[in-house]
């Protein structure tokens, strides 16, 4: 379902469930983060449903609140995501031991400079608006790192909440687009 005119990107508040038949084929970026074939299929299989929370938190600073689950109750990533840029790293069950970041970034031009000229043409493209959500995280272990941008686009004549991803492992990069559509 497209998104209501009142979902933007400050008020991501929600249910959101991955089109696949809008968004590009992710399995292949979970195989480069170094996911498991089992767990790599499960999850390309799964209908993956978003539970977003955004708010500002005792620090005034917007904080997003992501909790996933596919089909029949599979227990996703929680992210928590605070939007001022600082690094925080956590144990993620699926994607290991990660450290991020995340901040709004203006558009065009908003992202500094360590992002190829094909990267950053991928990242800030069709977004509706001149601000989206700009996340970054990396798995130094696993030797992965990948950027997210968050936003909404006009697919198929309707607005839809998309996230733009790039991955990068060594010389291999991977760029994909998610799309979700709005439960409620």
């Amino acid at each position: 379902m497209a998104a209501p005119a009142e979902k933007t990107i400050k008020n991501l508040n929600g249910k959101w469930v991955m089109n696949k038949s809008l968004s590009d084929d992710f399995v292949q970026i979970l195989k480069l983060q170094g996911v498991g074939l089992l767990l790599r299929n499960t999850i390309g299989y799964a209908t993956i449903t978003l539970d977003i929370k955004q708010y500002d938190n005792e620090q005034g600073v917007t904080q997003i609140d992501v909790s996933q689950t596919g089909t029949g109750g599979l227990k996703g990533t929680d992210e928590h995501r605070i939007l001022d840029w600082s690094e925080r790293s956590h144990s993620d069950r699926i994607f290991g031991d990660v450290t991020g970041r995340t901040k709004w970034v203006k558009i065009p031009g908003g992202f500094e400079p360590g992002y190829g000229a094909e990267e950053a043409e991928f990242l800030g493209k069709d977004w509706e608006g001149d601000e989206v959500v700009l996340s970054w995280v990396r798995n130094e272990k696993a030797g992965w790192s990948a950027v997210q941008v968050w936003g909404f686009q006009v697919i198929n004549g309707e607005r839809r909440h998309a996230r733009h991803v790039v991955v990068n492992k060594g010389k291999e990069k991977l760029q994909e687009r998610l799309v979700y559509d709005y439960q409620g």
